[in-house]
């Protein structure tokens, strides 16, 4: 079950590298614009320092993520455990704070937030057995 949620969770870091590329890089791209709902490519403009921002915020939880996997993997359980719970966790809670705070990005929400749900709860079945 560990590896599960270990799998799960870098999944879920590889979505959320994906989102810092729309967001950081590629945001006034058709694609980003697309994706997110931003409008034409002024709008897109006047909103590219904000997401430049939380495209970064995306990716640090990437490698929290990515850097609690090589760890687990090398032995060090417990540091590579809680980076995994921390990184994951923070994308559960991003997640759930959309979902809540605009109902009319729920898909966008569970999108974010259901694969590092269940790598979660599959790393803590795991670790409790």
């Amino acid at each position: 079950m560990v590896i599960t949620g270990l799998i799960l969770a870098g999944v879920a870091a590889l979505v959320h590298v994906f989102i810092f590329y729309l967001e950081s890089i590629a945001w006034t791209s058709e694609r980003a614009r697309a994706t997110f709902g931003t409008g034409t490519v002024d709008e897109a403009a006047a909103q590219k320092d904000l997401a430049f921002n939380q495209g970064f915020y995306n990716l640090f939880l990437a490698i929290a993520v990515g850097l609690g996997i090589v760890l687990y993997s090398a032995g060090q359980h417990a540091v590579g455990a809680t980076l995994v719970f921390t990184g994951a966790g923070s994308m559960v809670a991003a997640s759930a704070v959309l979902l809540l705070s605009s109902p009319d990005k729920a898909a966008a929400a569970l999108k974010q937030g259901v694969i590092p749900t269940l790598g979660v709860i599959a790393l803590a079945i795991g670790l409790a057995l």
